[in-house]
């Protein structure tokens, strides 16, 4: 996955979208001021991985090979359908300004 580079000034106007976008596609997001980075967004997987680097809890070199999830202590996200929150009933009670 390709990073998107966001300028802070048009970050600050997208961040829901931005979030949005880390969370659902674990696409990165590099937040810049005048060209130089100043910040990212990183997928809750991305940010378990750079704290266990920085941790010294797992060696870069092997990053690449064949690890069992079970022994990397890293979960993936499943792809789980989205579920509607409402749901239609018809001959429902009526309700004020719906006009029926």
């Amino acid at each position: 996955m390709n990073p998107v580079d966001v300028p802070v000034t048009e970050a600050r106007a997208q961040f829901a979208d931005l979030v949005n976008r880390v969370a659902y596609t674990g696409e990165p997001v590099i937040l810049k001021r005048r060209g130089r980075v100043m910040a990212a967004l990183v997928s809750p997987e991305d940010l378990e991985l750079l704290e266990q680097v920085k941790a010294g809890r797992l060696d870069v070199t092997q990053i690449g090979s064949a690890v069992p999830e079970e022994q990397s202590g890293i979960s993936r996200p499943q792809s789980q359908p989205m579920r509607i929150a409402a749901e239609y009933r018809p001959g429902g009670p009526q309700r004020p300004g719906f006009g029926r």
